[in-house]
């Protein structure tokens, strides 16, 4: 190894919470941004953001290691027009730093200039001994050169610095010594320096500094006295005189902890907030009388309004003119009147609260930050800064721009006084643009409304359908879509009670619409008629000429004579829907009216619900027609192109579905489907509900199956009505941005890139009449319009191009709003090559993250000023259980064809899972024991070998660089213990048999603890709800003969069981496999290496894989388990079942809201009571899924008739035919265990947090063995590495496995014992070839642990990265170490991106990026290690366990 000097090892970005909020007001100057400018504080580092143009400038390292507390501003010099200078005080615990902040105006050419932005650090102020709590600047005093800086402590003092001379001028502390968790200055000078200290008593102390030889007399007042200090120190020899503290007063009110305090700008009005949920406005008045000789006065003036409404601890406050502003941990912010009336809530914010808040009354400019990461901004409306009675509009929660509409149907001024049931009110609302509506009634009238901006409403009396007869149903097809006629604008369809149907197309003649062609046609029976719906995709490409129209169908055209067609359903309350084919004649263009011959009905469909259904659209390309219903229901029928040219509708036939989806929303209503194209033959199709989600299904003409493959649930709405990606964006399913819904009584637009809101409407609820439009930016246009006491209320918010600014808006990328427990790199097998230059996957990268609420995210870091691009959210657990463990599977094994073969021609090849070689899962398992799976979707890469931005590539064909779905949930059921009797799932199950775990009396003599271990776990199944899975790994296994993809996988659970999963692909069949028994303490970590098996031979053949999965306990030892019999033979099971056609993705994760619930557990034995070696398993499927879902247990659907439904007979028919096969040769249900192969017991003196094995790839050992390197951390601040390789042995011995400490290794090579491996009589052996240890490796507990054979990252609660090389006998050397931002770190996760080039992922309270490389003339790899790999060395020199081996 060379000298460290070689090493760099340099932190990267944080991305975490966001601590520290200051505006910099800057002098209008060309160039400059006419907003001022922000400073964040988050991690050790400052942000500078422009809020004009809404992007990061520059981000500086200002504190190594330390959290920035606070951020404060000096005055601007600007002698220079071009170059601006501020100074700039961080401050963080014990720290504070001074930099000045340079600002330059650098001309360009053509007259363009850039700004340039330079923070330099000229005073690092020495460690105060207290917490520092705020700093403040004096103005400057040119007399006597002065330029002071207030530092405030936690121990009720006060700094006062020369920031020229970095000399201390004054100290003044404050008699009452008590512990501060808050203080606040206020004052440019010292003789109206104000100080409010918040004591951990529940008090405010507010006091100043004064000269000792100026004690108040008793009975004078305050103001006199700081007249005759200020009098008496002027100039700036005064400082050199001792100062005291005079208390002005104490304010006691509060119940809890003052966290923040906040001054009004004239020092007049004091706000706090508490550990009580309360903020407090205090008047602090000039005039005190002082009480006693003390000098401590009392306040003699009214206490201010308490403002209540959070709903957790308020974290922030601040105080500008007539506004107060309060943050809390309940993620509000909420504003005040200065009379404690609430104005307005935001809660934009997730996780653990909202930090900071800021206000700027100037640009009435709001500025939120908190855990998530977030800083948001908003602009208020203008007049809630004013004072009350200067308000003379009542405050909403509409922007100042918003202009609001009232209007009545022209026939409401009739019916004046109260309503009865003759009463003429309206039925549907339809906006065809900003100012543009169609009103239908219930005395059948459609009238048109034009909204001028002047505020009033033009009405004109279109149609009126029959005589009082009432408008039940209206759909609009507006001038964006298809156009029948040159002259129609719009096509209004609206349906009436008696069950007719009028269509009308509308013609505008200058401002006036007209009535253009009509047609009229009896639909169905009265009553019967509920809905009419247009589908846009449906005639969309219609193209004249002359009289002669052709209608292109998925590149196929159908010619039809001097007529042009249009599409419209019609719904029953039965679920019965009906296409309609519109044809208007052209040389009929001048009539008003078309003849019924001139509509057909031309297909009727029939859902196998019988339930109404609420919306459609269809895909012409691949022709079908997917539909949704009031129960959450999507129901996917056939839509031929022949149906669509063909002849009228023949009254026997009736098109049933193809195939369904019940619950997709639960049993909440769907509200909107949109299908697109994804790939050849396959659709994707969105839906949204009332269950407040947004629903991904993928539908393939090969499988013929709705897949659902992913979910978005938008909290702040409860029903989501629909979803855009904007006006300008094209409608791709994957780049949904706003949410368009209700919640509760208000309608809401919600922005999904920036979680924010961007309107919201109190309205009453989704079941008045009701109608939105968008613009191409929905933050500065959109419209609303509602109906409420027969007024419809209109709310237009339309901004001129020219004064476009979109607020509110995001300047930082959400992340998650709790702590982080694990993290993973998401590799796309884009190799980094060892040549020294680093290739496409070294300039991006992809981390997935678990998070405590939850929530599995997927980050892009990429270079440039803000590494951090991108932040979008996968999904979430079920009930939102918090995420323990992550772990990435990508690569596919392959098991010997010879394991799953047999004889008698049974296999087959079925469709394969992926058409990829390698498909990339992430599992995540975490609390109440939930397993959740997902799939890598999409990895787009353009011409240029560069990543396409996902991200805002929303115009072309671009999908997200990186796209995950989801792909299957697994929980257990309630008391669904292993130990459980058979009576107990009987009764849940209703099964005649009941799987037990059964130990012979062979195994039993080996471990006696296991029979106790069992008792516990029984006893425990009570408390099961508290059990938790902490650590999970996998890999991928194929089978070349039946094809089918096995994802196993080890589980750990908190109740000391160790567990091997199965997850069949692509059926998504759940499976339990084995017990990894005994296991006496809870297991924290887990890893497994897949060995390659070669034959003994110069060919070096490979013969199988030997599976070995390594774990970690609580307890300090690591245990070796050999999975290698337990995954052939399963295998070997699984390629008998046809798990193809029982594919398990026909259900939706559960969220809570509309969910599906139940749990179903059946065992599936393989072998005799007396074998249990042969691997027996047991299947787990959810209740209330679809057909295909109900295999495992044994039941038939009951979702629908099977009789009424040909899908539904074969289902059951399928169903019977696996539950044969499930039971042959089932005598026994039974979970086979598996014994450990080697225990190091006591490894680590407490448990072992972290594990890492280095992988295979290049070191292969001699003997045909490959070795591996062990690494581990645990909380006795320790670090451990292990070398061992394996290899085949030629001959078997007896076997024996035994626990071995390795301070005191006790096993020898001649006493290990060989194991037969199961049928193939493959015998090979692991030798522990080397052990190495480094007592105190951090501070304190050891988090995070990655190796790669050559190199060694850790990471601990100390804060920091180190580097270890690993050289000869696993010796591991620190080579150097680096002070990272992230708070209690919890994970690491490293990848190799070049030859000795890194990039370190450390993950806790918040996520960082840490850069580690080493210059090119190191050699990566010392002699030794070398020889060893070419085989030149002998084990035996090995230390300190020699010659350690264990075969098997």
């Amino acid at each position: 190894m060379e000298k460290q000097s070689d090493l760099l090892l340099h932190g990267g970005h944080y991305l975490g919470e966001i601590s520290a909020l200051c505006f910099l007001h800057l002098p209008p100057l060309p160039h400059l941004s006419s907003l001022p400018y922000l400073l964040a504080g988050t991690g050790s580092q400052v942000l500078l953001y422009d809020l004009e143009s809404v992007k990061i400038l520059r981000s500086f390292l200002v504190l190594e290691g330390i959290r920035v507390h606070g951020i404060a501003c000096g005055l601007v010099d600007c002698k220079e027009r071009s170059v601006l200078s501020v100074k700039i005080a961080v401050f963080g615990e014990r720290r504070v730093k001074l930099f000045n902040l340079r600002i330059e105006i650098v001309p360009e050419f053509r007259d363009e200039s850039q700004v340039c932005f330079e923070l330099t650090l000229f005073h690092s102020l020495p460690k105060f001994s207290h917490w520092v709590l705020d700093v403040c600047f004096f103005k400057e005093d040119i007399a006597t050169s002065s330029h002071c800086l207030v530092v405030g402590c936690s121990d009720n003092s006060v700094h006062l610095w020369d920031t020229l001379t970095s000399s201390l001028i004054l100290e003044v502390r404050n008699p009452e010594r008590c512990l501060l968790y808050s203080m606040r200055l206020w004052g440019d000078e010292l003789q109206n320096l104000l100080v409010a200290s918040g004591t951990i008593y529940n008090e405010i102390i507010v006091w100043k500094a004064v000269l000792q030889n100026c004690t108040p007399r008793l009975g004078s007042s305050v103001k006199d006295h700081i007249k005759s200090s200020g009098a008496f120190c002027n100039g700036f020899n005064h400082y050199s005189q001792q100062y005291q503290a005079l208390k002005i007063c104490r304010l006691a009110g509060h119940e809890g902890s003052i966290f923040r305090l906040g001054w009004s700008s004239n020092g007049s009005k004091l706000v706090s907030v508490s550990d009580d949920r309360s903020a407090r406005i205090w008047p602090i008045h000039a005039e005190m009388e002082v009480s006693d000789i003390s000098g401590e006065t009392v306040d003699t003036g009214s206490v201010g309004p308490v403002l209540f409404g959070h709903n957790a601890r308020i974290w922030d406050c601040c105080i500008v003119d007539a506004l107060i502003v309060t943050a809390g941990e309940d993620c509000t912010c909420r504003v005040w009147g200065a009379d404690g009336k609430q104005l307005k809530m935001i809660k934009e914010h997730i996780g653990r609260g909202v930090w900071r808040c800021l206000y700027d009354p100037k640009f009435s400019l709001l500025v939120t930050a908190g855990f998530d990461s977030a800083i948001k901004v908003h602009q208020l409306q203008a007049s809630l800064s004013k004072a009350p009675q200067e308000q003379d509009v009542e405050v909403t929660e509409l922007i100042d721009r918003a202009a609001i509409f009232t209007a009545c149907i022209p026939n409401s001024s009739e019916h004046i006084g109260l309503r009865d049931s003759k009463s003429e009110y309206v039925r549907s609302l339809c906006f065809t643009c900003e100012d543009s509506l169609y009103v239908s009634t219930n005395h059948g009238y459609l009238y048109h409304a034009k909204l001028f901006d002047t505020g009033d409403v033009k009405w004109t009396r279109l149609i009126r359908v029959s005589e009082e007869v009432p408008i039940v149903c209206m759909d609009l097809l507006s001038r964006d879509g298809p156009k029948f006629s040159c002259d129609v604008e719009d096509w209004v369809a609206v349906g009436d009670g008696k069950g007719n149907m009028t269509v009308t197309g509308i013609v505008c003649d200058l401002c006036t619409p007209k009535v253009g062609v009509t047609y009229t046609w009896s639909a169905g029976i009265e009553r019967q008629l509920l809905g009419t719906f247009w589908c846009k995709s449906l005639g969309y490409r219609i193209v004249e000429e002359s009289s002669i129209m052709i209608i292109q169908l998925a590149h196929k055209e159908f010619i039809l004579w001097n007529s042009v067609c249009g599409y419209i359903f019609t719904a029953d309350p039965r679920g019965k829907l009906k296409l309609w084919r519109l044809c208007y004649p052209i040389e009929s263009a001048s009539q008003n009216s078309v003849t019924s011959n001139n509509v057909s009905l031309i297909a009727e469909f029939v859902s196998c619900f019988n339930i109404r259904i609420m919306c459609l659209d269809a895909s012409t390309e691949e022709e079908v027609l997917v539909c949704g219903d009031l129960r959450g229901n999507l129901v996917l029928y056939p839509l031929l192109r022949s149906i669509l040219v063909g002849s009228c509708f023949e009254s026997e036939v009736k098109i049933t579905p193809l195939t369904y989806f019940k619950g997709a929303h639960g049993i909440s209503s769907v509200s909107s489907i949109l299908t697109a194209g994804f790939v050849s033959n396959q659709i994707e199709i969105r839906s949204t509900g009332g269950d407040g989600c947004v629903c991904y299904l993928e539908y393939g003409r090969d499988r013929q199956k709705l897949q659902f493959i992913g979910m978005k649930q938008v909290k702040e709405l409860s029903l989501v009505q629909s979803v855009s990606s904007g006006a300008n964006s094209v409608d791709d399913l994957t780049s949904s941005k706003y949410a368009i819904g209700f919640a509760s009584t208000d309608f809401i637009i919600w922005n999904l890139m920036t979680e924010t809101k961007v309107m919201q409407v109190p309205c009453g609820g989704w079941r008045r009449p009701h109608s939105y439009y968008l613009g191409d930016v929905p933050e500065m246009r959109n419209c609303f319009a509602y109906v409420k006491d027969e007024i419809i209320y209109i709310h237009r918010f339309w901004i001129p191009e020219s004064e476009r600014k979109i607020f509110p808006q995001n300047l930082h990328i959400q992340f998650h709003g709790r702590e982080i427990h694990s993290l993973c790199f998401v590799s796309r097998d884009l190799q980094a090559g060892f040549d020294g230059k680093h290739d496409l996957s070294s300039r991006s990268s992809w981390i997935a993250t678990g998070c405590e609420d939850g929530t599995v995210r997927l980050t892009r870091y990429s270079s440039g000023v803000e590494n951090w691009f991108s932040s979008q959210l996968l999904g979430e657990h079920v009930s939102g259980s918090a995420v323990r463990s992550i772990c990435p599977v990508s690569k596919i094994h392959t098991i010997p064809a010879d394991v799953t073969h047999k004889p008698n021609g049974t296999e087959r090849q079925p469709a394969t899972w992926d058409d990829r070689e390698n498909p990339f899962f992430i599992i995540s398992v975490g609390a109440k024991r939930v397993i959740t799976s997902w799939v890598l979707r999409t990895c787009m890469i353009d011409d240029k070998g560069e990543e396409s931005d996902g991200v805002q590539d929303r115009t072309g064909t671009g999908f997200p660089s990186i796209s995950f779905q989801w792909l299957s949930t697994d929980m257990p059921i309630k008391y669904s213990g292993i130990c459980k009797k058979a009576e107990d799932l009987e009764n849940l199950v209703g099964t005649t048999k009941a799987s037990t775990v059964t130990i012979d009396a062979e195994s039993r003599s080996g471990f006696p603890e296991r029979k106790e271990m069992q008792l516990r776990t029984c006893a425990g199944d009570i408390y099961e709800n508290d059990w938790r899975y902490l650590a999970v790994t996998a890999f991928l296994v194929k089978d070349p003969v039946s094809r089918i993809t096995v994802c196993f996988m080890v589980i750990g659970c908190s109740d000391a069981t160790l567990s091997l999963r199965a997850l069949i692909l692509p059926s998504r069949l759940w499976f339990d496999v084995a017990l990894l028994v005994p296991q006496s303490s809870p297991v924290l970590a887990l890893q497994h290496a897949i060995i390659p098996i070669f034959q003994p031979s110069e060919d070096n053949i490979q013969i199988g894989n030997a599976y070995i999965a390594i774990s970690g306990s609580t307890d300090g030892s690591i245990a070796f388990w050999d999975l290698t019999e337990s995954v052939e033979n399963f295998m070997l099971r699984a390629s008998t079942l046809h798990t193809e056609n029982s594919i398990d993705c026909l259900r939706r994760p559960r969220t809570g809201r509309g969910s599906q619930g139940g749990r179903w557990w059946r065992s599936l034995g393989t072998t005799p009571k007396k074998e249990p070696s042969k691997g027996s398993v047991s299947m787990r499927v959810e209740e209330g899924t679809s057909f295909l879902n109900n295999v495992a247990c044994g039941t038939s659907s009951k979702l629908n008739d099977p009789a009424n439904t040909p899908t539904g007979s074969s289902q059951a028919i399928f169903t019977a035919a696996l539950e044969s096969e499930v039971n042959t040769d089932d005598s026994s249900s039974e979970i086979c265990e598996i014994p450990p192969l080697h225990v190091l017991s006591s490894i680590h003196q407490s448990g072992v947090n972290c594990l890492h094995i280095s992988d295979s790839n290049d070191y292969q050992s001699f003997n045909n063995g490959f070795l591996y390197n062990l690494v581990s951390g645990g909380d006795d601040q320790a670090l451990h590495c292990l070398g061992f390789d394996l290899t085949l042995l030629p001959t078997s011995s007896e076997s024996q496995i035994k626990a071995v400490n390795v301070d005191n290794p006790t096993t020898k090579f001649e006493d290990t014992k060989n194991l037969n491996h199961c049928k193939l009589n493959k015998n090979y052996r692991i030798r522990f070839l080397y052990h190495d240890k480094v007592a105190s490796a951090h501070n304190s507990a050891v988090k995070g642990i990655w190796t790669d054979g050559m190199w060694v990252f850790s990471t601990g609660l100390d804060q920091r990265v180190r580097c270890w090389y690993l050289g000869e006998h696993g010796k591991l050397s620190e080579q150097g170490h680096l002070v990272i931002s992230v708070p209690e770190p919890e994970a690491l996760d490293a990848r190799a991106c070049g030859r000795n080039h890194y990039q370190i992922a450390v993950a806790g309270r918040g996520m960082q990026m840490v850069g580690f490389s080493v210059s090119s003339d190191m050699d990566g790899r010392d002699s030794d290690s070398s020889a060893f790999e070419n085989g030149e060395c002998d084990p035996s020199n090995f230390s300190p366990i020699s010659g350690k081996t264990l075969a098997f």
